[in-house]
């Protein structure tokens, strides 16, 4: 298949932003592996077993749902124990297994900021595809420049599933961060995050995956 590129993201400490309002903490992330690129449609349509009208665009119209159980039909591709288990929408993660996994807000906020403080890790010109650009979709990936941990279209493109619930004391709703191709400059920030319903999917929202086993439960 296509494979999924993966790069080592070393442990650290960063102060984690929300575009909502001005406060900020700081949060402290374990080593794990994070995708190069937002998985595209060629990689979802040979696992899932689907057509991919445009192989090297970002996956979207993809559900929350649809991304876990897509982490777990990667891992068992790859020979890795499956990280989600299922009791109808339900989902649980086992965070000893070694396999596929959406990335927790707080290591996705941490991986896009690469080191930096600021609102983007770079000219959001040179980084991001988003409003600006003009474009009716994703485009391909890798088409603007990395970050410091060489990680392609953090921030534009397509927003980004994570694990966390967006707003945990009053909805099922989960989290997506980075901004898209259809958002403003403006609004594509490493503290930018929204949340849908885990069966919602959208024509700007895809996926990333990791993969690192935690020693504690999230």
């Amino acid at each position: 298949m296509s494979d999924v590129e993966m790069t080592r993201i070393p442990g650290g400490t960063v102060l984690r932003g929300d575009q909502r309002g001005a406060d900020r903490r700081e949060i402290t992330v374990e080593a794990f592996d994070l995708g190069v690129y937002p998985v595209t449609e060629e990689q979802m349509a040979e696992i899932l077993g689907i057509t991919a009208q445009n192989p090297r665009r970002p996956a979207v119209q993809v559900s929350w749902l649809r991304a876990v159980r897509f982490c777990n039909a990667l891992s068992e591709w790859e020979g890795r124990d499956p990280v989600y288990s299922y009791d109808g929408e339900v989902v649980d993660w086992d965070t000893e297994a070694d396999g596929f996994r959406l990335p927790t807000e707080d290591e996705w906020e941490y991986a896009c900021r690469a080191g930096a403080t600021g609102s983007t890790y770079g000219p959001i010109a040179e980084i991001a595809w988003t409003a600006e650009d003009g474009l009716r979709g994703p485009t391909e990936v890798g088409g603007r420049l990395p970050n410091l941990h060489g990680l392609f279209d953090m921030l534009g493109n397509v927003s980004e599933w994570c694990w966390d619930l967006f707003a945990p004391d009053t909805s099922d709703a989960r989290a997506f961060r980075g901004g898209s191709w259809s958002d403003a400059r403006a609004i594509v920030r490493a503290s930018a995050r929204r949340g849908a319903s885990p069966r919602s999917a959208f024509d700007d929202v895809g996926l990333r995956v990791a993969r690192g086993a935690l020693n504690r439960t999230r």
